[in-house]
């Protein structure tokens, strides 16, 4: 988790697998971090903020246990250059049913410290 985050939905650093398909083309990929709101992570291909992206990865409900699959609607927010090649992009999740968006503040809630989860 970032220090000292004090976001209303907080973010956690965490590599989950995750599909994306964008402009037609199909990136396997995995997320940097994670919120109920959106998610970062890495792709090889520039894609311009404001893009349409679809998402899909699987949340795992308990440790070694069953998942949980999101699917769902985000846009580009963000593209920076990575220094090792690629692109860093921001997804904010415009379309997400509210089960699924409970169930990622679920996952991370697992990982926060619990004064962080107290103070909800």
């Amino acid at each position: 988790m970032h220090r000292n985050e004090k976001r209303l939905h907080p973010r956690i650093d965490h590599c989950l697998p995750v599909k994306l398909a964008v402009n037609g083309y199909d990136f396997s990929t995995t997320t940097q971090n994670l919120s109920c709101l959106g998610a970062y992570c890495t792709i090889n291909k520039y894609v311009p903020p404001f893009t349409k992206v679809m998402v899909k990865m699987d949340i795992p409900l308990k440790a070694g246990g069953k998942k949980f699959d999101i699917d769902c609607k985000g846009v580009v927010v963000r593209t920076q250059d990575c220094a090792d090649g690629g692109f860093n992009i921001a997804i904010f999740f415009n379309a997400i049913p509210e089960i699924q968006r409970k169930k990622i503040s679920q996952y991370i809630e697992r990982f926060l410290p619990e004064e962080a989860t107290s103070r909800q």
